[in-house]
């Protein structure tokens, strides 16, 4: 069995991170918010959220870490395919608003000793999402569950967006009405256990899309 550590501040996605690792019979032997706190030395992976390190730049503890341990990056966006990662030791770099599938793979990559980068992925025809997606979210309910799934608040994501909390408040009780789910730590997991199409990150200005009535 790989056991892993993980370094995640946000709540929310360290509910939905432990759910898909546990799932995937990948055992969790330690839970970190902080990189003060010493990894364990039981894992055979460590996975290290960049939204905990402090400040994010700081990868001296991704190179610190990759001296005992595999290390695979989590990250918000790969502009450079993660290569400044690597280059601090990671075996493996992947977004956090990937699969719980592709998640899954490069733990298992990185635990046998082997390099993993997510390459980007062509779009894929929304008739071969996952089935929980089928529900037929709108584009915008995707982008706002892209950010639930990254440990965004409600008034972080309306900022991120572009829209007021209202809003935000209003597309999540439509989300979970869809998903069939009833906090933010399911709707976490749905995000990653599902593949949302990447062009719902296109920035709301780009966009003609129609605001629900705050």
């Amino acid at each position: 069995m790989i056991r892993t550590d993980i370094l995640v501040s946000s709540p929310i996605f360290r509910i939905g991170l432990v759910h898909t690792l546990t799932n995937a019979g990948i055992k969790v032997v330690a839970i970190r918010h902080s990189p003060s706190q010493q990894p364990s030395w039981l894992a055979d992976a460590v996975l290290i959220d960049v939204d905990a390190l402090s400040p994010p730049d700081d990868l001296s503890h991704i190179t610190e870490t990759a001296t005992c341990t595999a290390v695979l990056v989590l990250h918000n966006e790969m502009a450079d395919g993660g290569s400044g990662y690597l280059r601090a030791g990671a075996s493996g770099v992947i977004s956090k608003c990937e699969s719980g599938e592709h998640m899954i793979r490069a733990v298992r990559a990185i635990a046998s000793g082997a390099y993993f980068t997510a390459p980007e992925p062509a779009p894929e025809p929304a008739v071969e999402r996952h089935d929980m997606f089928s529900h037929h979210l709108s584009e915008r309910e995707e982008q706002v569950l892209r950010q639930i799934a990254r440990g965004l608040t409600h008034g972080q994501i309306a900022t991120r967006l572009g829209i007021s909390p209202h809003t935000v408040d209003t597309y999540v009780k439509r989300i979970r009405a869809k998903l069939g789910v009833g906090n933010k730590a399911e709707l976490t997991r749905a995000a990653l256990l599902g593949h949302i199409g990447r062009s719902s990150d296109t920035h709301p200005a780009t966009r003609g899309s129609v605001e629900p009535a705050a």
